[in-house]
């Protein structure tokens, strides 16, 4: 079913944290085309700024014409193309002795009545439903893998030394999983997607408070003022959406 572009309300904004000698984070406010996204440059990585700005543009070139499942599809070829050039260039850069350029990726797109989640890496989409808030996306962490594998609860597998390392991300050097989650829409649905800078300080309690304030720029304004509270050290980095 072909679809005429609608006006979503939306907003998104980023901030450099205080330990970064540049913002890595991206973000994508597509109403027009109904896809957004966020992406987090890979941390201490040569080119993390580099990568998620390549990953945004990317999803940010979609056409808001088909129906969804044909451009979920088209966003999976994008960051498919987008990872193997960072691959590309990262192996470049290893040739005069750098590191590896990448990024996560959490991307939603809307249709009238259905949404979709594509992700990789551990940057969140959060869904706020009837006073109740859902993570849509689940992390590709080392610290996910350990509780999913060995059934650590979350506090020991915090502790471990390598928990914020990534099992995927765009530019990786093994092949790109893409996760795809797919749902339907209800009247009130928030959609929050954010980096891990700023949901790590943050509650759902937090989180759903914010959620609850009203238009997308006020949300954005109750989470960054609550984080902003103490230092933030890494990059902030969100987006609201209203169907």
């Amino acid at each position: 079913m072909s679809n005429q572009p609608i006006e979503w309300r939306s907003a998104g904004r980023t901030q450099q944290g205080q330990a970064r000698p540049r913002n890595e984070d991206a973000f994508l406010d597509g109403s027009r085309q109904g896809c957004w996204a966020v992406a987090d440059g890979m941390g201490g990585h040569q080119g993390g700024d580099v990568a998620s700005q390549w990953v945004v543009r990317s999803l940010a070139s979609l056409s808001a014409t088909g129906d969804l499942n044909q451009r979920v599809n088209a966003a999976r070829q994008r960051l498919q193309q987008v990872s193997q050039q960072l691959a590309k260039a990262g192996n470049r850069s290893d040739a005069r002795g750098g590191v590896t350029m990448g990024s996560t990726v959490v991307a939603l797109l809307l249709e009238q009545g259905r949404a979709a989640c594509v992700w990789a890496g551990d940057s969140r989409c959060y869904l706020w439903r009837e006073q109740r808030l859902y993570q849509l996306s689940r992390d590709h962490s080392l610290q996910q893998r350990l509780m999913d594998e060995r059934q650590l609860s979350v506090a020991q597998a915090r502790a471990h030394p390598k928990a914020r390392a990534l099992t995927r991300a765009i530019g990786a050097r093994t092949p790109l999983q893409l996760e795809v989650l797919e749902l339907s829409t209800r009247p009130g649905d928030v959609f929050l997607l954010a980096s891990d800078g700023l949901y790590q300080t943050l509650s759902h309690a937090d989180l759903g408070l914010a959620l609850s304030v009203g238009t997308p720029q006020q949300v954005l304004e109750c989470l960054f003022a609550t984080v902003l509270r103490r230092p933030a050290r890494d990059d902030l980095t969100a987006v609201v959406v209203q169907p």
